[in-house]
């Protein structure tokens, strides 16, 4: 990479992240948290890289996010598209990385290791929704969040199951609520290798509908794993903008990110 296409690289992503620390009002639900006195020290990096399905929520995802970790106090957010930046390097300054991607993002082998080598040594994984959706020919990535996307049979107005209401990601959350939004199922996940948070109460959909392929009945929607002296965590949540604006999916996110950052 030339020295003009990584300093117009870091030109981007910095302007980015000044645009979203000057997004502090809209007319969406508020964002969880008190205002904080200092900034926060903690920070993530936020990868939207698309190579497969590009979702419209993204840009709104990154804001909100920003708002939720500024107004708590938790965390600052560098957003980006470029995954050229995961880099032993970038990683450095990072306490957390946080993928809503899709596809074989084109990384280098090394940009890979540099990525397990971060999250092992005691640094947060965060996935959302589609980050099931992404590096199918990595099986390690695949190990590390813990499943991969295997189609969204509903996408409807669902009741979600909370199952583990001491966790920080849920323990803000009802013993179970409804919500609209693109309802995933998984391969390759096994209840063995997780921690699940948070599931699909079957009662509210219809098994039979097309393209379900679990015969289970087992649809886990959110779950934790430890990697190496790091620590997971996957919210399949996520698709439809109302749920980024709603604070019950905020507060969801709020304490998976802290949790990921082995923060309280």
């Amino acid at each position: 990479m030339s020295r003009g296409s990584s300093t117009r690289r870091a030109a981007r992503v910095a302007a980015l992240a000044l645009s979203l620390a000057a997004c502090g009002s809209s007319d969406m639900a508020a964002p969880t948290g008190g205002t904080p006195t200092a900034a926060p020290a903690r920070k993530i990096l936020y990868l939207t890289h698309s190579a497969g399905f590009k979702h419209d929520v993204l840009p709104l995802s990154a804001q909100i996010l920003q708002d939720v970790g500024r107004r708590a106090g938790a965390f600052d957010v560098t957003a980006t598209d470029d995954s050229s930046l995961v880099t032993r390097e970038t990683l450095v300054r990072y306490d957390a990385v946080v993928f809503f991607t899709t596809g074989e993002l084109p990384m280098i082998d090394d940009q890979k290791a540099a990525l397990l080598e971060f999250v092992r040594s005691g640094k947060g994984f965060v996935g959302i929704h589609s980050a099931t959706d992404t590096f199918y020919n990595w099986p390690e990535y695949g190990a590390l969040v813990g499943a991969y996307f295997d189609g969204h049979p509903w996408h409807q107005t669902v009741t979600l199951r909370v199952e583990d209401r001491t966790h920080p990601a849920t323990s803000a959350l009802p013993a179970s609520f409804a919500l609209n939004d693109e309802i995933y199922q998984f391969r390759n996940w096994s209840r063995g290798n997780v921690h699940v948070l948070m599931s699909l109460d079957v009662s509210s959909i219809d098994l039979t509908a097309p393209g379900v392929n679990r015969t289970d009945r087992d649809f886990a929607l959110a779950w934790t794993r430890n990697e190496g002296r790091g620590r997971m965590f996957y919210t399949a949540l996520g698709h439809e903008p109302a749920v980024w604006q709603d604070t019950r999916f905020q507060q969801h996110l709020l304490g998976g990110i802290r949790w990921a950052m082995g923060d309280p």
